[in-house]
């Protein structure tokens, strides 16, 4: 019997991949052939939760992939220097370990006030220029792009150079022109971090920047690695927060009784936002895969040593066996935890970020625009195509 075949799907809106469905139906793993692989194209696809937290946490499977050829979904990708993505414990532990301080849940709390008086000055510009307005382009990629910014020290005048290199490297390429101009991105983006490193070195300041040059002059880092968690971690700071607002908003605006809920306080705000990571599939296709390093059985299945396995977090938030009525919005909603940030040693670095941004965003929108609503049918709102995050181009909007 043929495998079926998962290629980079193209599905409206934030409509749940239907090949996912099917898979959690199947089991707890299902062998698929990817599109592109210059030696294979067969892989194993795990969705169901709990088995989806074995295979990120366990040691048998390992994420140091580097030189081999595997089965995926991209024909051109576009790797970032020496990425922690791709790299296990002890030195996965010990990259992560420089970043990880800024993005604390104690630094979060610190910033706070900030965040809320940062959202309430890009409301009141909104307001101030009036309404028909796109809402991402006023309110929801400035607020992470000024945060991340902030965070790592880039000064205002170069944050949208931030922007840009995750708009043109985070994506899809369609051809290999489409690939060049993402690795011209990318060392763009190299060069820019080593320039702010040398900085750092001579005129430090309280910044993530300054954290990676100390970390590579005690040794701690090497400078590759330095830059290339500088690159990942910025972008990733702005492109996925851009979407992931943009996708919560989008889908209250959706709903109206959520709002209603919202603005009267009848729901908790960390727990509805909790439940949108859940319910929101965010990414467009499947990440980076793991290799099992020895036989695994998994479910009813024998994962072999040497073959290639990928998870796929936003179907393992979907398992009708962890979640009732996984397909609805359940605002009370009182766990399991969901897994839109991964697990085991790869987990998200920046999750009480997100967390901060959502929390704050949310509520303060809809009680400064109580009437606020979409100027077109949400079935008319455009979403990216290539991007790797799924997200609406525009959020249109009056109130």
């Amino acid at each position: 019997m043929s495998l079926p075949e998962y290629g980079p799907p193209d599905l409206p809106g934030l409509e749940f991949d239907p090949f996912l469905t099917r898979a959690l139906e199947q089991g707890a793993a299902m062998k698929v052939l990817l599109p592109q692989g210059e030696a294979l194209k067969e892989c194993w696809l795990v969705t169901r939760y709990e088995e989806v937290r074995l295979v990120t946490s366990d040691t048998r499977f390992s994420r140091h992939i580097t030189g081999r050829p595997f089965p995926t979904m991209n024909r051109h990708l576009i790797p970032m220097g020496a990425s922690v993505s791709f790299v296990d414990p002890p030195d996965h532990t010990r990259i992560r370990s420089v970043v990880a301080p800024a993005f604390s849940e104690a630094r979060m709390k610190e910033l706070r006030p900030h965040t809320q008086a940062l959202t309430a000055e890009l409301m009141d510009r909104i307001e101030t220029v009036g309404p028909p307005t796109d809402l991402v382009e006023g309110l929801l990629s400035p607020l992470p792009l000024t945060l991340i910014g902030e965070i790592f020290g880039v000064p205002p005048a170069e944050r949208p150079h931030i922007r840009r290199w995750a708009e043109g490297i985070l994506v899809r390429p369609r051809d290999e022109a489409d690939a060049e101009r993402a690795r011209a991105l990318r060392d763009e983006a190299a060069r820019y971090f080593a320039d702010l490193l040398v900085q750092r070195r001579t005129t430090p300041a309280p910044d993530l920047m300054t954290d990676l040059a100390r970390a590579v002059d005690g040794q701690r880092l090497s400078e590759d690695e330095a830059l290339a968690m500088a690159s990942l971690t910025a972008l990733n700071g702005w492109h996925p927060m851009r979407n992931i607002l943009a996708n919560m908003v989008f889908t209250l605006l959706c709903r109206p009784p959520l709002v209603q809920a919202l603005r009267g306080e009848e729901i908790s705000v960390p727990q509805l936002v909790e439940e949108l990571l859940r319910w929101i599939p965010h990414k467009n296709g499947i990440g980076q895969p793991r290799v099992a390093m020895e036989d695994v059985e998994l479910g009813d299945v024998t994962i072999r040593a040497g073959e290639f396995v990928y998870v796929h977090y936003w179907a393992a938030n979907r398992d009708p066996g962890v979640f009732a009525c996984p397909a609805e919005i359940d605002a009370h909603r009182a766990g399991p935890n969901h897994l839109a940030f991964g697990f085991g040693p790869h987990y998200c670095v920046a999750p009480h970020l997100a967390r901060l941004q959502a929390q704050v965003l949310l509520p303060a929108l809809f009680a400064r625009f109580p009437r606020l609503h979409l100027t077109v049918p949400s079935d008319e709102v455009a979403f990216q195509k290539d991007a790797l995050l799924r997200g609406p181009v525009a959020l249109p909007v009056a109130w």
